[in-house]
């Protein structure tokens, strides 16, 4: 772990910002209602919250999700620790990271980066690009361990354990420090894209990424169906799907969050099983709607302290630091230098 020692910090605009008005599609920051009138009263009103009744609901859903996030640390921790007592794995053998889970493309690729004069021609050469906007696809994990993995999943989410929701944008799907999976499997998965991600995106800290939050969203009729637009609090994201038999639920992706421009392009790319996406976290995404089946994907946001100590990539601001667990929201206590190798 590059910041060993070192431990992980949130920023306080957890409290305050990018709060998702589920009904209204909007993301909001919030102090309190004279503010969210102030700042936001035309963009509600827009998008048809025209009613004082309707203003006062929005603000009770919005104090009652900034009471969820002060909870959810010390919330975490305890369902962490009930999983860890109480809860049989179908299939232990998941939960740690082997060379036979990753497909066999996946290590050829790993082989190059990790060559002597690996360059980013030669990786592109490996990867699937969409347009300009610095999206690749790539085999990531083998049908066999997507299958036992997904099962897994079920497994969890069909016992009595108690569940976490991803994030504050998806309903369904797990959050897999819970299950404790951070150390045996998704921090050797990020050690071994870095290699990649130090060519693909070295302006962003690929060459350093040192924490992550990682959870598994699922897709479904009656459920969640779709992703409104957002970004990522991360600078580099990986998203693998994972099955299981689904129509349609596109990914669509517009503009870097930093360079909105007033038409924004946006471009479909298509879910393939056990293959992922490397994006970059600003990068504004969204899912349109699935038509039938399950869809399960795996998403890791991965970060940089180095990149992230110097703004907060979600209030655009010099974070300020709050107590976390765990590897928090990525954040370092700052020492005397970060260094990075930023290409």
């Amino acid at each position: 772990n590059m910041s060993a020692g070192r431990p992980f910090r949130g920023c306080a605009c957890f409290f305050t910002d990018n709060i998702f008005v589920g009904r209204f599609g909007l993301h909001v920051r919030y102090r309190d209602g004279p503010q969210l009138r102030r700042d936001h009263g035309r963009a509600l009103r827009e998008r048809g919250c025209r009613s004082e009744e309707q203003f006062q609901q929005v603000l009770r859903e919005i104090e009652a999700e900034v009471q969820r996030r002060k909870q959810l640390i010390h919330q975490s921790v305890e369902r962490r620790a009930i999983i860890s007592k109480c809860y049989k794995p179908k299939h232990p053998e998941v939960y740690t990271l082997q060379d036979s889970f990753l497909a066999p493309e996946f290590l050829e690729i790993e082989r190059f980066c990790t060559s002597p004069g690996a360059d980013l021609q030669g990786l592109l050469s490996y990867l699937e690009s969409f347009s300009d906007k610095r999206i690749y696809r790539l085999p990531v994990f083998t049908e066999e361990f997507c299958r036992a993995f997904v099962d897994e999943l079920e497994n969890f989410e069909q016992s009595d354990m108690p569940k976490g929701r991803p994030n504050t944008m998806n309903n369904y799907g797990v959050l897999l420090n819970e299950l404790g999976m951070d150390e045996p499997f998704l921090t050797p998965l990020r050690e071994r894209l870095r290699p990649l991600t130090a060519l693909l995106y070295p302006e962003l800290g690929g060459a350093c990424l040192d924490s992550h939050k990682a959870f598994v969203v699922k897709y479904a009729l009656h459920e969640d169906l779709d992703l409104s637009s957002h970004y990522d609090n991360a600078e580099v994201t990986l998203n693998v799907s994972l099955g299981k038999e689904f129509t349609e639920g596109n990914l669509y992706f517009g503009d870097f969050n930093q360079e909105p421009s007033p038409a924004p392009r946006y471009i479909e790319v298509e879910h393939v099983g056990g293959r992922g996406l490397l994006h970059r976290g600003g990068q504004i995404h969204g899912a349109l709607p699935i038509a039938s089946g399950q869809r399960w994907n795996l998403v890791v946001w991965m970060r940089a302290s180095a990149i992230r100590n110097q703004l907060c990539p979600m209030c655009r601001r010099e974070p300020q630091l709050v107590e976390a667990e765990g590897f928090g929201d990525g954040f370092t206590e700052p020492q005397s230098l970060d260094v990075c190798a930023l290409g």
